[in-house]
């Protein structure tokens, strides 16, 4: 069914010249749509807009009536969008978000981004790389909110609702950018002194074997992070044993921290550990090198300035 529709700012109560060749819908109504297509639940998008889950859900009621679609299926446990209500959610949400993205550049005209940047990324690379220099961020742009969601899953960062992904690695989507934050991450072996107690620290690599080692794998793949170090030129690869797996590095320091066996992490991030003596630094002679974090986001013509100033200051506050 093709169907054209008008999309107005106003109140229900103004008329168009239009009104009698095409039923309008609000731009109030497409933004409660957006945002319950996002998080496909009611009682999410009613305190993302401020408002009430019974006003959000007599808005996508109206919507549905003036598209005469049903846009959700909806049940006493999960929401879910229907064929009609997924099409529309993979068109508008681009286009919602160049409006957006306009009234940013509008507010620029005063030289003071604002505005809220919302910024996926793992746990790591969030501790090493964003918290250390959030706070001078705020400081420095009093009109710009952060919103952070953490996690491992490296995921459509646009339909999510997010302007910003931060990952290992830059392999991306060809819309979108990938700029490096950081140097390459070194990975070294660690482990609580209390965990040699009665056992002997490993002097070479193939020690390693015959110790407990905490092994971790990327989150959903199922593809494990493998123990490689440079040693003399070369890579050497050493397929360890143990019986802790996590798909989380904070997990496997924390464990290491307890003394529950040898960890390989990243240095930056067990920094604090290992100032504090909490780790200690095993087969200091060898450490793997993984790849740097990247920052990226959508391609656009005109970025918008609160993307533009959190992009500038976190790279030029972790240059290497």
């Amino acid at each position: 069914m093709n169907t054209k529709f008008t999309i107005r700012a106003g109140a229900e109560g103004e008329r168009s010249a239009e009104s009698h060749a095409s039923p309008p819908v609000y731009l109030q109504g497409l933004l409660t749509f957006e945002s319950v297509a996002r998080h496909l639940n009611f009682s999410k998008a009613a305190s993302e807009l401020g408002v009430t889950p019974t006003a959000v859900s007599r808005t996508i009621k109206t919507v549905e009536g003036q598209l005469n679609v049903r846009l959700f299926n909806r049940t006493t446990r999960s929401v879910s969008l229907t064929e009609a209500g997924a099409t529309l959610s993979s068109k508008l949400s681009p286009a919602l978000a160049l409006i957006k993205d306009s009234l940013s550049e509008t507010l620029l005209a005063t030289d003071q981004p604002s505005g809220t940047v919302r910024v996926n990324s793992s746990y790591v690379a969030y501790r090493t790389l964003i918290e250390p220099h959030l706070p001078e961020f705020l400081a420095g742009f009093p009109l710009i909110h952060v919103e952070i969601s953490l996690d491992n899953v490296l995921g459509d960062i646009v339909n999510s609702g997010y302007d910003i992904g931060i990952r290992m690695g830059k392999r991306v989507q060809n819309d979108m950018v990938a700029k490096q934050l950081g140097a390459a991450q070194r990975r070294i072996v660690v482990a609580a002194p209390d965990y040699f107690r009665g056992r002997t620290e490993p002097k070479a690599l193939d020690d390693l074997l015959k110790h407990d080692c905490i092994r971790q794998r990327y989150s959903g793949g199922g593809r494990w992070f493998e123990w490689k170090f440079d040693a003399d030129g070369q890579t050497v690869q050493i397929e360890v044993h143990g019986r802790l797996l996590f798909d989380e590095m904070k997990s496997v320091v924390d464990a290491a921290v307890q003394g529950q066996g040898i960890g390989f992490v990243f240095e930056d991030f067990a920094k604090q550990e290992l100032a504090g003596g909490q780790l200690q630094r095993v087969l200091k002679q060898h450490s793997g090198m993984d790849d740097a974090f990247h920052l990226y986001y959508p391609h656009r013509t005109h970025m918008p300035g609160k993307l533009r100033a959190f992009i500038d200051f976190m790279t030029d506050a972790n240059a290497a």
